[in-house]
């Protein structure tokens, strides 16, 4: 385990966020990389530094903190430029991150699927590629070899091809992907289960909601991006209607853009679901700034005016409960849960069945007796009513999403 210490810059103008808060936000990401915190230090500037980001004094300052306390990486809580992170390392004599390069990091752990290692290595490229100072950069995993050094040309030079031959290879990758999500998608669109995406800032309890909800075992941890590839389990509502909930990645405050970028593939599900239900810790001190940030990010990936249903969870943690009275006043229409202890899930899963019912029809069939694979379609998507043989045919009543009962009008009329 790393000792770190983290370096949060306060430049004295009114924030959404204070620096103490982004500082007790930063000790929870670094905690999750698998960093051990020694100390956190709050550098007060009255102008950003173009060398140094914080003044050399300051630097100074940290570097003999880190000699006393044997601190392994200083990480900033800002984004640093590829010149003012190698000046810094020449000082203080220990590695020196910004709080991005600490996402990826946590990011790169918690990748599992092909395509989130994909995701994670074209944010971590982009990263990269404004920050090639030509001195110190390992590249041998991004290509090269005999024949890429052109007559007198530079190694940045080279090295910035690489990159963006490498980034141009992965997002050719991740087209691929995204194409046969698309074909798979479209397929699985024409009879497919009605899907309910969770959403909210990371670590208010998504897969504890979904694990509680579906007795799956998804990860879970009290530590910010416990997961990160989108999971789906099937659950069968009241009214016997199957539907399907995505568990996604988890939200940030000031995520940066590259991030939302690389990971647009993953947020599709995001994009495509019938419903969001956005999860809400309801015991954190920043609740309403974090739902502010959920908000940013959908707003980005262009998802913000779909139906959106809240819950404020983790009531079990809130000893007053005029601060939940207050929060359900603030959100308007949202509801109160703890996805740990369940309360308030059975009122959860009646909203959502109502807000789902809106996409569900009763529709009649007639279908040949021996049409067994439409048959089964209705079955495996709808709530059969009624089922009569009548000579030669077979009528069917049953509740059924509207694109399920199109696409099977347009089967019996071929």
């Amino acid at each position: 385990m790393e000792k770190a210490i983290l370096v949060t810059v306060d430049l004295g103008i009114r924030q959404e966020w204070a620096a103490e808060e982004r500082s007790s936000e930063l000790r929870e990401l670094a905690t999750s990389a698998g960093a051990k915190v020694v100390r956190e230090i709050i550098a007060n500037v009255k102008a950003l530094n173009p060398a140094y980001f914080i003044g050399s004094g300051k630097v100074e300052e940290i570097a003999a903190i880190c000699a006393s306390e044997g601190a392994k990486v200083v990480i900033f809580n800002n984004d640093l430029s590829g010149t003012q992170q190698k000046n810094i390392e020449e000082i203080v004599k220990t590695k020196t991150i910004d709080r991005t390069q600490l996402i990826l990091d946590i990011f790169a752990r918690r990748a599992h699927s092909n395509e989130g290692k994909l995701q994670v290595e074209l944010a971590q490229l982009l990263y990269m590629m404004p920050r090639l100072t030509g001195k110190g950069v390992e590249l041998s995993r991004l290509g090269g070899g005999i024949g890429t050094r052109g007559p007198g040309e530079q190694k940045l030079e080279v090295d910035r091809r690489r990159i963006r031959s490498k980034i141009d290879h992965v997002r050719h990758s991740l087209e691929d992907l995204r194409k046969r999500r698309s074909m798979m998608r479209k397929k699985r669109d024409q009879f497919s289960l009605l899907s309910v995406a969770i959403i909210g800032y990371t670590n208010v309890g998504k897969s504890t909601l979904i694990n509680a909800l579906t007795d799956s075992s998804v990860v879970t941890a009290n530590k910010l991006f416990a997961t990160l590839d989108p999971t789906v389990r099937t659950f069968i509502m009241p009214n016997k209607q199957k539907i399907l909930f995505v568990d996604t990645v988890g939200f940030l405050n000031e995520l940066p853009h590259h991030l939302i970028e690389a990971f647009k593939a993953t947020l599709e599900e995001v994009v495509e679901a019938d419903l969001l239900l956005h999860l809400i810790d309801s015991s954190h001190p920043k609740a309403l700034a974090q739902s502010d940030a959920v908000y940013k990010v959908l707003e980005e990936i262009g998802a913000k005016d779909k139906t959106i249903l809240t819950a404020l969870n983790k009531i079990d943690k809130v000893s007053d409960p005029v601060v939940i009275e207050r929060m359900k006043s603030h959100f308007g229409d949202s509801l109160a849960i703890s996805a740990l202890t369940r309360q308030g899930l059975d009122e959860l899963v009646a909203r959502i069945s109502k807000e789902t019912s809106r996409f569900i029809v009763t529709a009649n069939f007639v279908l040949p007796a021996a049409d067994a694979r439409t048959l089964s379609i209705i079955y495996a998507n709808g709530l059969v009513k009624t089922q009569e043989y009548r000579g030669e045919s077979l009528y069917i009543e049953a509740e059924l999403p509207i694109r399920v009962k199109e696409s099977i009008d347009r089967i019996l009329a071929q």
